[in-house]
């Protein structure tokens, strides 16, 4: 895709009106539209947000609903995507007053729980993310019923990662700084 192209179809996305209970994102050059989630996804993140807030070393803000500027794979626009959580520290402030579609730079951590399509959770954002230098990545995966923590992003992906099936702690490294609890999980 040329130049021109990208900026259409980016400019185009950012305009785009969503229908009543969708939410739009624009991936490696295509537009995801996904139903609101339901309430085992929303546990999960629930979970995960009041044991950050309890346990976490640093002072966290939570958006569950942050649009991310990422970088853009080769040949298409830049992504656009709405990580179920992204987490940044209280110090840098970096919701307040921030863009619909905020840069990265400063986001500790996005989360996601995987629902419709746990494959694009799975290997699509997690490119995007490790592509935006996100320096962490929690995967709740309901499906296979394990948390992956992926960190150190180089390039298009992260060059390691911790799996943990439901029911064992998964350390979580700074600025977080305990072991997330999944049993809850379950």
């Amino acid at each position: 895709m040329d130049g021109y192209s990208q900026k259409l179809l980016r400019d185009w996305f950012v305009e785009l009106e969503t229908p009543p209970g969708f939410r739009a994102e624009l991936i490696e050059g295509e537009l995801l539209l996904n139903p609101l989630p339901i309430g085992k996804h929303e546990h999960c993140i629930s979970g995960t947000l009041s044991q950050i807030y309890r346990n976490s070393r640093a002072d966290m803000m939570f958006s569950g609903s942050k649009g991310l500027t990422l970088g853009n794979a080769d040949g298409l626009p830049q992504d656009h995507v709405i990580p179920d959580g992204t987490f940044v520290t209280r110090a840098d402030r970096l919701f307040r007053g921030a863009p619909p579609w905020m840069p990265c730079e400063g986001v500790h951590m996005v989360m996601e729980v995987t629902g419709f399509r746990p494959s694009a959770d799975r290997e699509i954002k997690r490119r995007c993310y490790a592509r935006g230098g996100i320096p962490l990545y929690l995967l709740i995966d309901r499906e296979t019923r394990q948390s992956t923590l992926f960190r150190d992003p180089q390039n298009d992906d992260y060059r390691d990662h911790d799996t943990r099936p439901f029911g064992t702690p998964l350390p979580l490294p700074t600025p977080f700084e305990f072991e997330l609890d999944t049993s809850d999980f379950l």
